[in-house]
């Protein structure tokens, strides 16, 4: 993945701000009672002044009768208004979370495989996790912060210039000094916010990693070795995080230190006005408490950088996952089934620029329902060469070709809904056995035809036993089941798919040899009249295939029938002596 260059905070969180715009009117909500919290505020402090005047000073009780009802309609305003700014900020940002996750999902959907080749799988489910949660938090704080206390400290200074003009002058000379120091802190904030993002990413990885290889976590004794693995990320997310409270509080405490500087100069100024008469005592205390009203909001827009800061690294890594670039899908033919005459030619395909061909100038022809075995020791390309029939990955040269149509003039949905793949690594979901086995859109498919396939994929002999049948949840990854029943299903879901293209990646090799016998008769059935790619490690599975072609450094070394490369005693002959010695 390409990283960026340190953007600017401006320009990620404009972006940002386009998941926000789509909800205006619950933001216009927000932002009237922001406005109401800072006047009701404002309007408190104000009425220290009659009520320190009129009330307590000139005991003047009839005047200040009203003082107290006008102070219970603030204090019910403020609840109002409280309520509407949170519960709408609150909406805001649980939508803003929800549309980021479901664009960060959908785009994992449409990424080429080499994209996740390339990816650990820990950090990517932060992003969808953590990140996505800080950036909403960015989202609501950093407005609440911005409009609310803003506006706060605009009445506040309001009502200050209205009793002293004079001392005001004093306290507005604190914020170009505050606003310096919120800058600088910014930059530690965004640095530190980006290393713990990947620190969790770190974590993350290490916990889904000792949860899917509990098993071998177990059967070597891996416990020291984990936690020790998972005690040094650990530590530098602490470090990390201890790192970005130093920051923070140390910026709280300057700036506390800094208007602490400025309230002294302010009581000793007022002390001077009120000797002089040009104060009064009601003045003072509503100036003072105004000047007071203003130290909290200026507190969290020191302390809002760090949200802000978190939240734009947070989304700025959200955002590298979406600018990547899609499975390329500029093909424009569609049809619903091919007849399966498939042809390579010179085809050519590596990993990345730095590593060799993994297939070097492949060509050969598979008949419209005929059968191709792809054989050869491990590393030879075999499984690759099968992966790129369905464009899993782009060929860097030459072409392959379906009924004489190059594969990237058809549309991928076109492509793929021909080709049916099994393969050796059985992807099953935490899901029934009914779902898995129609899956996706194969859910179309009736409840004969998702019997039938069950039935000849032998799913039915071990799903009898099951109390819950067809509707029994098989776990993460198929855990719940043994790997042959997890080959059938793969095996069924295959069946069910009813493609002219078949792919078998290995597809009989986690079963036992009985259930490999009764298996292959229903793969038999299903590679009838179809046109098939058969990658076997057994030679035994291949004999009858209609051509087996010999991989070797990703290129063909020899072509031909069983009995043809047998007597040809080359590689073939040598690997069938080999796997028959051992058998």
């Amino acid at each position: 993945m390409s990283k960026r260059i340190d953007p600017e905070v401006r320009v990620v969180y404009g972006r940002l701000w386009h998941y926000v715009t789509p909800h205006k009117l619950i933001g216009l909500i927000a932002v009237i009672g922001m406005a109401a919290i800072a006047a009701v505020e404002a309007g408190l402090v104000y009425l220290l002044q009659p009520l320190m005047d009129d009330t307590l000073v000139a005991k003047q009780v009839e005047s200040g009768k009203w003082i107290p009802l006008a102070f219970m309609g603030i204090f019910i305003l403020r609840g109002l208004a409280g309520f509407a700014t949170e519960a709408s900020l609150g909406w805001i940002g649980r939508s803003v979370i929800s549309d980021l996750r479901r664009q960060v999902f959908n785009k994992f959907l449409t990424l080429p495989i080499k994209f996740f080749d390339s990816q650990a799988a820990g950090p990517l489910l932060t992003r969808l996790t953590y990140n996505v949660e800080m950036v909403a938090e960015s989202v609501t704080s950093v407005v609440t912060i911005a409009v609310r206390d803003t506006l706060t400290v605009i009445a506040a200074l309001g009502v200050m210039l209205y009793h002293s003009p004079t001392l005001t002058i004093f306290v507005a000379i604190l914020f170009p000094i505050v606003g310096t120091l919120v800058w600088l802190l910014g930059i530690a904030f965004r640095r530190y916010s980006a290393r713990i993002q990947d620190s969790v990413g770190e974590v993350t990885q290490v916990t889904d990693e000792i949860i899917r290889g509990n098993s071998v976590v177990k059967a070597f004794g891996g416990y020291e070795y984990e936690r020790d693995r998972l005690a040094a990320v650990d530590e530098g997310n602490r470090k990390q995080n201890l790192k970005l409270i130093r920051v923070r509080s140390m910026g709280v405490a300057i700036t506390q230190v800094v208007f602490g500087f400025g309230i002294a100069l302010v009581i000793f100024m007022a002390g001077r006005q009120s000797i002089e008469g040009v104060l009064s005592p009601g003045q003072f205390i509503s100036f003072f408490s105004a000047m007071m009203l203003m130290l909290q909001p200026v507190r969290r827009i020191t302390n809002v950088n760090a949200t802000l800061q978190r939240g734009v690294a947070g989304a700025d890594s959200l955002f590298m996952v979406m600018d990547e670039k899609d499975e390329e899908d500029i093909g424009t033919q569609e049809i619903d089934r091919v007849r399966g005459h498939v042809r390579f030619e010179n085809v050519r395909f590596s990993y990345g620029d730095e590593d060799g061909p993994v297939i070097d100038d492949v060509s050969v022809t598979i008949g419209a329902g005929k059968t191709l075995a792809i054989v050869g020791h491990s590393g030879s390309g075999k499984s690759t060469l099968a992966s790129l029939l369905p464009r899993f990955y782009e060929l860097d040269s030459g072409d392959i070709l379906i009924d004489d149509v190059s594969i990237r003039d058809f549309t991928l949905s076109s492509l793929r809904g021909n080709i049916s793949l099994v393969s050796q690594d059985v992807v099953l979901f935490n899901d029934t056995i009914r779902n898995n086995l129609a899956y996706g859109q194969l859910k179309a498919s009736s409840d004969e035809e998702l019997m039938k396939a069950a039935e000849a994929a032998y799913i039915l002999d071990f799903v009898k036993d099951l109390p819950e049948g067809l509707e029994t949840v098989v776990g993460d990854r198929g855990v719940l089941l043994s790997g042959g029943q997890r080959q059938r299903i793969a095996i069924g879901r295959a069946l069910l798919k009813n493609a002219p293209v078949l792919i078998l990646d290995e597809a009989t090799s986690a079963l036992d040899t009985q259930s490999e016998r009764r298996i292959q008769d229903a793969l038999n059935v299903l590679m009838k009249d179809r046109t098939t790619l058969v990658i076997a490690h057994r030679l035994s599975t291949v004999e009858k295939a209609d051509r087996i072609i010999v991989l070797d450094a990703g290129q063909i070394v020899e072509s031909g029938t069983h009995a043809e490369l047998v007597a040809q005693d080359g590689h073939y002959a040598a690997l069938y002596r080999m796997q028959f010695s051992d058998e």
